[in-house]
C-alpha cells in the first residue's frame, strides 16, 4: 500500500507529484508496479484506460477464446490492487488529447486532469488491410476482450443456425490462435495467408508444411499464397464473404484480421512529441518532453520497436529507477529473435503431427502458441 507521505498538514491533500498514466494495459501497470516497489507514496497516481475493465493479460486472450480460461483467470491487477495502492483508475474513458503547455490531459468524457509527470503506454494498434469492406460489421481484429466477445457472439450465432463460417486473414501466430479458438467453438474456419508458409518468421518450409497439414486434418481450411482483394457486403452492412485476388470467394459470417500491429503514436504525434515509427525515448524512457515518459509497444528506442514482453519489462524497470531517483545505466536495448525457441514434433494420431512452438514473449519462454 502506498505510504501516506507528503501530506499538507493544513489541507490534508497530498503534496506528492501527480503521475498520470495513459494506458491501463500490461506495460503501463507494470511500470507503476515497479515505481511503487521502489518508492511507495512517491507519486499520486491516476491511470486512464480505454477499456471498461481492470488490467489483464492480453497474451492469454487465446485461451479465453478457446474456452480454456475465463476473463477472471487472466486478470493481472484486480480492483483491490488499485485501491490498496491509492491509484485512481479511470476506466472506459480514453485520453483523447495531451495539452503539454498546461500539463493536462483531456479524456473522451471531457474530463481534464493535470499532471506533473505523464506516462504514455498506449501500446499498439492492429493493422487493418486497406481493402474495400474493411469497415463492415463482422470484421474484427484480435487485440482485446471486446474482440473476443465479438468472435464468441459470432460462434454462438453460427451454432444457433446450424454452423457459422469464419475467415481469418493472417497465418501468423495470432491468426492461427484465432482460427483454433473459432474452430473449437464449432465454426467452419478458413485461414487466408499471403505467404507460401504459415508462420514464416518462425518456421521453415518443412515445419510450415507439417503445421498446415495438421490444421487441415483438424478441419480448418488453409489457403496460402492467397491475397485478399475485398470484403463483400451482404447488403445490410454486414460481411458476407471475402473475395481473393484470383477471383475466389470465401463465405464468412465473421472476418478476423490478424496481419500485424503498429505502435499507437497518435496522441504523442498530435501533442508534438518526437515520433518516428514509435515515440522516441532515451535510455530512461523520457520523450522529447522531459515531463513525459513512454513505455511499451508504443515506443522506439535506439531505432527499435519491441512487441515482446521481456524488453517491455526491462523498459519498465529502467523507467522506475529513473523516476524514483535510482542511478542506473538505464535501458540498453534488447536482443530478440523471431525464431521459435524450439519446435518439437510429437505423435498425436498417426500420421498427424504438430509442432509445439514456444515463443519468447515472456522472459521464461511462456508457451503462447500452445498445442492447437
Amino acid at each position: 500500500m502506498n505510504a501516506p507521505v507528503n501530506i499538507d498538514p493544513q489541507t490534508g491533500d497530498s503534496k506528492a507529484e501527480h503521475l498520470v498514466v495513459i494506458g491501463n494495459g500490461m506495460a503501463g501497470c507494470r511500470a507503476v508496479e515497479e515505481i511503487i516497489a521502489r518508492d511507495p507514496g512517491r507519486y499520486r497516481i491516476t491511470i486512464f484506460g480505454a477499456e471498461p475493465r481492470v488490467n489483464y493479460d492480453r497474451i492469454m486472450l487465446s485461451p479465453v477464446l478457446a474456452g480454456e480460461k475465463k476473463f477472471e483467470d487472466i486478470i493481472i491487477n484486480d480492483q483491490a490492487w488499485y485501491d490498496d495502492n491509492d491509484i485512481e483508475l479511470v476506466s472506459g474513458d480514453a485520453v483523447i488529447a495531451i495539452k503539454r503547455g498546461a500539463k493536462e490531459v483531456v479524456s473522451a468524457s471531457g474530463r481534464v486532469t493535470s499532471y506533473d509527470r505523464l506516462l504514455i503506454a498506449t501500446g499498439s494498434d492492429p493493422f487493418i488491410i486497406p481493402v474495400p469492406g474493411k469497415d463492415l460489421a463482422g470484421v474484427v481484429t484480435f487485440r482485446d476482450l471486446d474482440d473476443v466477445d465479438k468472435m464468441l457472439a459470432a460462434a454462438d450465432a453460427g451454432t444457433a443456425k446450424g454452423g457459422g463460417k469464419a475467415v481469418v486473414i493472417g497465418g501468423g501466430l495470432l491468426g492461427l490462435e484465432a482460427a483454433h479458438g473459432l474452430n473449437l467453438r464449432g465454426m467452419d474456419v478458413t485461414v487466408i495467408h499471403l505467404m507460401p508458409t504459415l508462420m514464416e518468421r518462425q518456421l521453415d518450409e518443412a515445419a510450415g508444411f507439417l503445421l498446415k497439414s495438421e490444421l487441415e486434418g483438424r478441419g480448418q481450411n488453409i489457403l496460402t499464397e492467397a491475397n485478399t482483394a475485398a470484403i463483400i457486403d451482404a447488403g445490410d452492412g454486414r460481411v458476407e464473404a471475402v473475395q481473393l485476388s484470383d477471383g475466389r470467394s470465401i463465405a464468412a459470417d465473421i472476418v478476423v484480421m490478424a496481419v500485424g500491429i503498429r505502435p499507437n503514436v497518435r496522441l504523442a504525434q498530435e501533442a508534438g512529441l518526437d515520433v518516428e515509427r514509435g515515440i522516441l525515448v532515451d535510455d530512461y524512457m523520457v520523450t522529447s518532453d522531459p515531463a513525459i515518459l513512454a513505455v511499451g509497444e508504443c515506443v522506439q528506442h535506439r531505432g527499435a520497436c519491441y512487441g515482446l514482453v521481456a524488453p517491455l519489462w526491462d523498459m519498465c524497470r529502467a523507467l522506475a529507477d529513473a523516476t524514483t531517483g535510482t542511478v542506473t545505466a538505464g535501458y540498453q536495448g534488447s536482443v530478440t529473435s523471431n525464431q521459435a525457441e524450439s519446435v518439437r514434433h510429437q505423435p498425436i494420431q498417426p500420421p498427424g503431427i504438430f509442432g509445439l512452438v514456444r515463443m519468447r514473449r515472456h522472459r521464461h519462454a511462456r508457451c503462447i502458441a500452445r498445442r492447437v
